[in-house]
Parts: structure tokens; sequence; C-alpha cells
């Protein structure tokens, strides 16, 4: 069965107008053009059309689809390609989502965020870098340290060690809360897990190292006021785990 361009334009959502410029740009060809002129498309023509949807749902731009599909791909591999990329991009806009909400609900009850979760969810390298200016101008304006100055952010990597500093550091709020001591083999086990990640993501951070980094942060008080914001006492309790979990290693 062949559909007219308006046919297809109703049955895809996209305007007869988009469709002719696909025509014109050699992206969606018509199957064949009937005597009266009109353009007629077929089953491959709207599979083809459905690529591109997926591909502009994606951003991306049309000389990148028509090269993408110029290489004529095998149908069921694209899609499974373009649906790892929309879920993909779907758990990012959920978890942005999230962080909205997350700060709706802070402002609303005058509570401020956790620093770590401000950042949960953000999808491009810029986006990080604007989020960790304060930081960043912090770093170099007391010691002359910028950590991105010539760094490549691995947006996905930095997504997961934000997930993996607020679950630590929500644990370790718990347990100061419920009165679990520092020295505690429950805390121990916690701090050897997180240490575990930031060595599996590229941070070389023995245990010694770690307990000067919380050393550190008792003596900065950007980084003070960011923990004891969280939880007072927090800074410190960190401190002494740290410190504790040191002395066995």
């Amino acid at each position: 069965m062949l559909y007219t361009v308006k046919e297809v334009s109703s049955l895809s959502g996209v305007t007869v107008k988009t469709l002719h410029h696909y025509h014109k740009i050699g992206l969606l060809l018509p199957r064949e053009i009937s005597g009266a002129g009109y353009r007629l498309y077929g089953q491959e023509e709207l599979e083809r059309l459905q690529q591109i949807l997926f591909y502009r749902e994606l951003e991306f731009p049309l000389e990148q689809i028509k090269q993408l599909l110029e290489r004529e791909p095998e149908r069921l591999s694209v899609l499974q390609q373009q649906e790892e990329l929309l879920l993909a991009r779907q758990n990012r806009l959920q978890a942005v989502i999230a962080t909205l909400r997350h700060s709706i609900h802070g402002m609303e009850k005058g509570e401020p965020m956790d620093h770590s979760e401000l950042f949960m969810g953000f999808a491009r390298e810029e986006e990080w870098r604007e989020a960790l200016e304060e930081h960043n101008a912090h770093l170099q304006k007391s010691y002359e340290f910028d950590p991105l100055e010539s760094a490549q952010i691995d947006v996905q990597d930095m997504n997961e060690q934000a997930r993996e500093a607020k679950a630590f550091m929500d644990e370790m709020a718990r347990n100061l809360q419920t009165g679990v001591m520092h020295n505690s083999l429950e805390v121990g086990q916690l701090i050897r897990s997180h240490l575990e990640f930031m060595n599996r993501h590229g941070h070389a951070v023995s245990a010694q190292d770690f307990a000067g980094q919380t050393r550190f942060f008792l003596s900065d008080s950007f980084h003070l006021q960011m923990l004891e914001g969280q939880q007072t006492g927090l800074a410190y309790y960190l401190a002494a785990a740290a410190e504790s979990y040191a002395d066995v290693k």
C-alpha cells in the first residue's frame, strides 16, 4: 500500500513541509511520484521515517542522520542502538527531574539541598563545569589549584561518582545520628566499599590518603561548612572514622 505525503503526515505527525524538506535534501525519498505529481511512500519509507524520528528525538542533526542511514545498516541493529540511546537519555532526564523536584521541595521548606545532591543528573559537560564553578573558584582562590583546568569531564562517570558520594555521606550521617561508633566494623566496611569504588573509577585513594583528605576538610571552611550543613558533627565523625580505618590498614 502506498501513502500520499498528506497521509504520511497524518500517520507520523510530521508536517507536509518537513516531509518535502526531507525529500529535497535526500533524507527521505518517496517510493515513486504519481502521474499527477504526488509523492507516494511505501512500507520501507515509513520505516526509514521512523528511524529518522528516533534520531531526531536524540537531537541528531539531519546531515548526521543521513550519513548514518546511507550506510544501509540492518534495521533491527539500528533500532536496538536507538533504544539504548533513548533509555540512557530517559535515565538522565529522570535524574534531572528528581533533582529539580528535590530543589523545589527544599526551597518550599526553607531547607538547602545537600551539596552532593545539587549535581545529580547533569547530562552535559558544560552543566557539570557550571555546577562546580563555586567549588573550583574556592580552590583557585585559596590554593591556586583548578582541578578542571585541562581535564575533560566524563559525564556518565561524574554522575556515577555523585550518586556514590551521596549514598556514602547519607549512610555516614545516619550512623552518626544513630550513635554508631566511628571505629565500628560497620563504618569500616562502609569506608572500604567507598574507597574501592573510587579506585575502580580512576582515583588511586589509599586509606591513608582518605584520612588526609578528611583532615583537610576540617581545616578548609568551604568543605567544613558543606559537611556540617548536611549533619552537625559529620565532618569530625568522618575524619575520626577515616583515621581509625587507616590505623588498621
